[in-house]
């Protein structure tokens, strides 16, 4: 290849030529030989000739250290290292920035105070206390590492949930909200209280086998986000403690659920549940998308034929450049963007999307 073609450079988002054997250059390094000041906004520069698993490690050391243990196969060692810079710089630095000295985010647990959505239930804010923890664990933040480890020791000691008052830990009254915590608790440590919650969430499930955020109003019927919500957390408890049969069973029997609906299908007619089902949100927050479900039976066990159908809309999602697109973000304020909105490139959702892929034995080319 001559240096003409070699620096021939396109928009970010022009195809990213796949399956070439170049050498990997960085960002920075484009930006460099083009004689721009670095960083670049959303609008930098790239060589027709870097790969998408290119693009993936040319960023946030949150998505680099997925994306060497989960998608290159890369020495432990190696993910080792770029996983302890998560709380050193980049977003999850920037995010353990703004927590407030008595440990929380925005003045809330679950709600900023004050709120700047007024309470519209169609823009939940994503800024307060849950959602930061959240988000540190979408980053991977180490939580051996020491910052790590005394901003939630701070939650766990002053954030108590708006509903009941109760500690973070200790969860809160909805099974979506539970799972969540549960997974939080388990994920920084604690464990024990995690415990407390298991036990809840155990008591709260449904004769179909499945959970509803909505069951002390009433509901009796399963939805596929609290169904989830609940899994995740039912999961994270299992493997860090041995769990119990009766955990096991409820585990299992909800994962049935979402499997005899092909993760997105309604039982009766087989037509999908629900548009947004099937477009890929990052973060998902507490909302359910088939990208979410499969990622989550990564991380449970082995692929199930009920899952095909849920893995073609996955592998139909690939745009020619070999990126995933980001989709219906959902509304509310945040603290920072993570991408550069819906229907652009989504680097999130590429590193899910390969890993699912690469863990059910699809080509992701």
């Amino acid at each position: 290849m001559d240096d003409a073609l070699l620096y021939q450079f396109e928009l970010r988002n022009s195809p990213l030529t796949c399956g070439t054997s170049l050498p990997r250059i960085h960002r920075s390094s484009v930006v460099r030989l083009l004689g721009f000041p670095a960083p670049l906004s959303a609008a930098f520069l790239y060589p027709r000739w870097v790969t998408a698993i290119d693009w993936l490690l040319d960023s946030d050391p949150a998505v680099r250290w997925q994306v060497l243990r989960d998608v290159t196969g890369a020495p432990a060692g190696e993910v080792a290292a770029e996983r302890s810079r998560v709380a050193r710089e980049g977003w999850g630095a920037r995010l353990l920035d703004l927590q407030e000295p008595d440990g929380m985010w925005a003045g809330g647990t679950y709600f900023p105070v004050p709120n700047p959505d007024g309470g519209r239930e169609d823009r939940q804010p994503w800024t307060a206390t849950a959602f930061s923890l959240q988000l540190l664990h979408h980053f991977g933040a180490d939580p051996a590492d020491e910052r790590v480890r005394a901003a939630v020791a701070k939650v766990a000691g002053n954030a108590r949930w708006e509903a009941d008052g109760l500690p973070f830990f200790a969860g809160e009254v909805e099974p979506c909200i539970n799972g969540m915590t549960v997974v939080l608790g388990v994920y920084f440590g604690y464990v024990e209280e995690a415990g407390g919650v298991v036990d809840r969430l155990l008591g709260d499930r449904l004769a179909d086998g499945g959970w509803n955020c909505w069951r002390e109003f009433g509901s009796t019927v399963s939805s596929f986000a609290s169904t989830l919500d609940v899994l995740e957390g039912l999961l994270a408890y299992e493997r860090a403690t041995g769990g119990s049969a009766e955990i096991t069973a409820a585990r299992q029997e909800a994962e049935q659920y979402l499997l005899d609906r092909r993760l997105f299908r309604r039982k009766s007619t087989g037509e999908p549940a629900a548009d947004a089902f099937l477009e890929f949100s990052f973060p998902p927050r507490w909302h359910y998308d088939v990208l979410r479900a499969l990622d989550y039976f990564r991380q449970a066990g082995e692929p199930d034929p009920r899952m095909h159908d849920a893995l073609d809309v996955v592998a139909a999602k690939r745009r020619p450049d070999g990126t995933w697109p980001l989709e219906n973000t959902h509304p509310g304020a945040v603290h920072f963007e993570l991408e550069d909105g819906d229907g652009r490139p989504s680097r999130w959702n590429t590193l899910r999307a390969l890993r699912v892929l690469g863990w059910a034995g699809r080509p992701a080319v």
